[in-house]
């Protein structure tokens, strides 16, 4: 089997088992890539931006490369490499949790209870919640769940199209590397500065893709474009912007302003912000659902761009063939007197 449709049937049957089943309850491939790269962390840790490109070396490219290995050992057996593709997809995406989680917390704003929600939010975003109010709540769901369809589905969809298991493997190894140590608190800001460039290098081609299936999937096409291309160059974040700018456009909100961190307080420019108005909880259920639009466009999308390279591919193979086949076997000429013979002088 082509690895085109092993990709093709592999993702989609990871995608259903996310749909059915969310992530594992227990024993999470990427809570144990997790605590491996802490164990890793623990004996190369110096506040050195060469150190942490170590680290990020060892982890994310020892998980990339332990997956070729696997997925070339089952090249030659069809049905062991798309249960394989299936399995991979279904551990690094995560878009029914995110999906769950968002829900859960637009739940307990709609009954008006902001403990339960403050509580909830931390399982969807690392921002402080005892200082938000119901809005603010919404709005940074709505912000997580716009960052995290990149990050958790299309992302990941994206690596696998172009690399397979290791792809797959690989993009979720830099993305978790990224939560873990790429933010700028004083230990990481030198040390997790490689997980992080590594990770929005990684999450570009994802980051645009999922904008514009916001764009096509929201609803809303213009008003998406336009708030694409007037805020997103402004967020700080290379490929949050486009994605939270294009998901605010399609949704009729604004997203941004001001947030607090572990402590730190930003403040982050207004998207969509002229256009639209302030997130309510009923807008958590939208993008959701949004999410999940996109997350199926995305496996088509990816799924189509993996068969018609690989049609390409076939057609200039089978081309310089048809070109060899036409010239035929080259037979030496005649000798002719005072011609050389490579290696050997004439007399």
């Amino acid at each position: 089997m082509r690895a085109d449709r092993v990709f093709a049937y592999g993702a989609a049957a990871g995608l259903l088992g996310d749909l059915l089943l969310g992530d594992p309850r227990r024993g999470h491939p990427v809570a144990g890539f997790g605590r491996a790269a802490a164990g890793v962390e623990r004996r190369l840790w110096h506040d050195h931006r060469g150190w942490g490109a170590l680290h990020a070396l060892v982890c994310a490219g020892g998980v990339a490369g332990g997956a070729a290995l696997v997925a070339r050992a089952l090249r030659d057996r069809p049905a062991a490499s798309v249960a394989l593709t299936a399995a991979t997809t279904w551990s690094v995406v995560g878009g029914t949790s995110l999906g769950r989680e968002a829900r859960a917390i637009g739940d307990a704003l709609a009954a008006g209870d902001i403990e339960l929600a403050r509580e909830r939010l931390p399982h969807l975003c690392g921002r402080d919640p005892q200082s938000l109010d119901g809005p603010q709540i919404a709005r940074a769901v709505v912000e997580s769940v716009a960052e995290n369809t990149s990050d958790a589905v299309v992302g990941a969809l994206v690596w696998g199209a172009l690399g397979g298991v290791p792809g797959l493997a690989g993009f979720r190894a830099v993305n978790t590397l990224d939560a873990m140590v790429g933010h700028k608190s004083p230990r990481y800001r030198r040390y997790g500065w490689a997980s992080a460039r590594l990770d929005d290098l990684a999450g570009w081609p994802g980051a645009r893709l999922t904008a514009l299936l916001a764009v096509a999937a929201g609803g809303r096409p213009g008003a998406a474009v336009r708030a694409w291309r007037a805020d997103a160059g402004r967020h700080p974040s290379p490929n949050a912007g486009p994605v939270e700018a294009a998901f605010a456009g399609a949704l009729g909100v604004r997203l941004g302003g001001t947030l607090a961190y572990g402590g730190r307080v930003e403040h982050r420019p207004v998207l969509n912000g002229e256009a639209g108005r302030a997130v309510e909880a009923a807008d958590i259920e939208r993008a959701v659902r949004l999410s999940r639009r996109v997350g199926v466009l995305a496996l088509g999308v990816c799924a189509a761009g993996r068969f018609g390279v690989s049609l390409a591919a076939r057609r200039i193979a089978g081309r310089r063939t048809a070109v060899t086949d036409l010239a035929g076997p080259r037979v030496p000429g005649p000798r002719t007197p005072g011609s050389r013979t490579p290696g050997r002088r004439n007399p």
